[in-house]
């Protein structure tokens, strides 16, 4: 495809880059993402794991296959909700002086920061996680909720942090994207991967709680990643997403008080 032509696809050509990340993605979670077993093996439909039987066994993956894991579902997961921003970004390039190989630079530098800043929060994940399996909170071997006060205290959290004024200061930035680069772009190709890792880190701060919710319904259980996943995309896209996250906030509350006494 000569230049001009992709010039006239340059978004379509950003989407499908996406779509084949999430794409792939998805595929190695599918496959169990080195955990030892397929996620559809550790997949489970219950509002309360811990009620559900004990499975007996342990994964034997390491740290680093661990994080490996909690990042590429992070990026199943969070690339999506991102797309308007890269989109809009590539838009605004279009107005600027530069190449459109740095335009695409540019655009691919900022999912890139976007995606490093979800990378830490995966190596915290992934070191919480292994500290929690030999206490016995969470299964060993399916890496859901064995506590009942575990997974109220997580749905409690949080159900609480959707009404905090860092969730709202966080939720707004992802909700706004054009105020956002309005604020915050900078000239230059190297720009756009610190104003990926700015956004991430707006996201972390919105999504945080939401994403320990795995710990309660399994991290690898697909119904609990593919429910986190639409509740972020409505969260952040749909007209109503600052509404929803504050009716499912007292949800999420409702769920914890009736965790304790099921």
């Amino acid at each position: 495809m000569n230049p001009a032509a992709l010039l006239r696809h340059e978004r379509p050509v950003i989407v499908c880059g996406i779509v084949a990340l999430v794409a792939l993605s998805w595929v190695y979670l599918w496959q169990g993402a080195g955990m030892g077993m397929t996620a559809l093996d550790m997949t489970a439909l219950g509002l309360f794991p811990h009620r559900q039987p004990a499975v007996a066994g342990s994964m034997e993956a390491n740290w680093w296959i661990v994080a490996s894991m909690w990042w590429i579902m992070m990026i199943a997961m969070m690339t999506p909700s991102a797309t308007p921003l890269v989109l809009l970004y590539s838009k605004v390039l279009e107005r600027q002086p530069g190449s459109l190989a740095g335009r695409y630079a540019a655009a691919s530098l900022l999912m890139l920061g976007y995606l490093v800043v979800w990378l830490g929060f995966a190596v915290l994940a992934a070191t919480l996680q292994k500290m929690l399996e030999p206490s016995g909170l969470i299964s060993a071997m399916m890496l859901w909720s064995r506590s009942a006060a575990l997974s109220a205290g997580v749905l409690a959290a949080a159900g609480l942090y959707q009404f905090s004024g860092a969730k709202r200061a966080c939720l707004t930035q992802c909700r706004s994207p054009v105020h956002f680069l309005t604020r915050y772009a900078r000239p230059g190709i190297g720009a756009g991967f610190m104003l990926g890792m700015r956004h991430g880190a707006f996201c972390v701060g919105c999504c945080w709680l939401l994403m320990a919710l795995l710990f309660v319904g399994g991290i690898m259980n697909l119904i609990w990643i593919a429910a986190l996943m639409l509740f972020v995309l409505v969260e952040k896209l749909m007209p109503a997403g600052a509404a929803f996250g504050k009716v499912s906030g007292a949800l999420l509350l409702l769920w914890a008080g009736a965790t304790l006494v099921v």
